[in-house]
């Protein structure tokens, strides 16, 4: 099984980011720290790249440490308001560990253990459960056989379902080398010795002036040739801002124990639609949504009407590091927002955020700026948003482009 030509398979490894959560109450940061530079013989940036895409193995497991420091303005405590139920919010803002099984490209598992609880993602052959043990709640649902395609929805459905936060070295490396074009400069770093094994380091760094990314860092297993580490540099830091590694890993192939899940005795069990996603309102969740986040589903279900009629409401201008999303909201789906805004305490905080936010206005219009490290969103007052890993003037640039 090739590791990045397999991605519905390496997919398996992140938790629904992502990205990874505190094990047995933390998990030093500095366990991230490689240790002094191991002698290996040299291997120029194109044979890394080669090895990357060819690296195979037919198991691994391991734990997993994520630390993420974006410099979030203080007034936005996303880190508390977003995924607080789950663990998710330390994705965004903080360090988190999680354990991580790989079995080939139909068995894999994924464990993010809180303080407070566990969350497991779980796939046997077709077989998905989501768990939670705070929640008390098992979400299952079965992927479609090979090849069963017989509408939009089982389209939806065969396609992997489980969480796309890159939160493991493999994942964010597989993302991040689907993208490499002319306007990213791959050179060799320093070796590393990390998680008891020897790996190469492999640099890519962009040409555009817009990006926010100063360089991106990827440790390869000397020996494996998966990635063990990945860190994302901002421009001008010297300090990751993004950073994913193993602490531990081993390449042999996990019991097929680890794979199996049997409902906790008092569990809910919530069997997902047959199209694999939640039908607000009728008492069952799809994979993309977690178990307890159904408190909105009211609002959920008239912005998804409103956008599936629109062709045009998400689009990305620009290409590689440059790359802006624009979403367009159809007006029918911005009223539904602005009407529900208020009816829970998470959205009347999200109203609270986003009115702590800068006010910035041009050529494009008005609107708010949110900006961080490695990351900025312009949600401009007409409804329409952009975001990207640029500068907010990469932002203005395209808001007045797209008016």
């Amino acid at each position: 099984m090739s590791v990045f030509t397999s991605r519905p398979a390496m997919r398996w490894l992140v938790p629904a980011a992502s990205a990874a959560v505190l094990v047995g109450g933390g998990v030093a940061v500095g366990a991230l720290a490689a240790s002094a530079d191991p002698v290996l013989p040299p291997r120029s940036a194109e044979q890394l790249l080669v090895d990357l895409q060819t690296a195979e193995v037919d198991g691994m497991s391991g734990t997993v440490v994520h630390r993420a420091e974006l410099g979030l303005p203080a007034a936005l405590n996303l880190a508390g308001q977003i995924g607080a139920g789950n663990g998710l919010g330390s994705l965004i803002n903080g360090t988190q560990t999680l354990r991580v099984w790989y079995a080939g490209p139909d068995q894999a598992r994924l464990a993010m253990v809180r303080t407070l609880g566990e969350t497991d993602v779980i796939r046997n052959g077709r077989d998905v459960w989501i768990w939670s043990s705070q929640q008390q709640q098992a979400t299952h649902f079965e992927l479609p056989a090979e090849g069963d395609h017989a509408d939009a929805a089982g389209e939806r459905a065969g396609t992997d379902p489980t969480p796309e936060l890159p939160i493991t070295p493999q994942a964010a490396a597989d993302e991040v080398l689907e993208a490499i074009d002319p306007s990213t400069e791959v050179s060799v770093g320093r070796s590393a010795e990390l998680a008891g094994r020897t790996a190469y380091e492999l640099v890519l760094t962009p040409r555009d002036e817009d990006s926010l990314v100063e360089e991106i860092r990827i440790a390869i297993d000397s020996v494996e040739y998966v990635p063990l580490r990945f860190a994302v540099y901002p421009v001008g830091a010297d300090r990751a801002a993004i950073e994913t590694a193993f602490t531990q890993v081993s390449f042999d192939t996990p019991d097929e124990e680890q794979f199996v899940f049997n409902p906790p005795p008092g569990t809910e069990v919530i069997e997902a639609g047959e199209d694999g996603i939640a039908v607000p309102g009728d008492g069952s969740r799809g994979p993309d949504q977690l178990p307890g986040d159904a408190e909105t589903d009211g609002m959920l279900e008239e912005l998804a009407r409103g956008w599936a009629d629109s062709e045009d409401a998400v689009r990305t201008v620009g290409s590689g590091w440059g790359t802006v999303l624009v979403v367009t909201p159809p007006a029918e789906a911005a009223t539904a927002a602005e009407e529900h805004a208020g009816e829970s305490a998470e959205g009347a905080q999200v109203m609270q955020m986003l009115g702590d936010l800068p006010a910035v206005d041009g050529p494009w219009g008005s609107g708010r700026l949110f900006s961080s490290a490695l990351f900025t969103a312009l949600i401009a007052d007409d409804g329409r948003l952009f975001a990207g890993a640029v500068t907010p003037e990469r932002l203005y640039e395209v808001a007045t482009e797209t008016r």
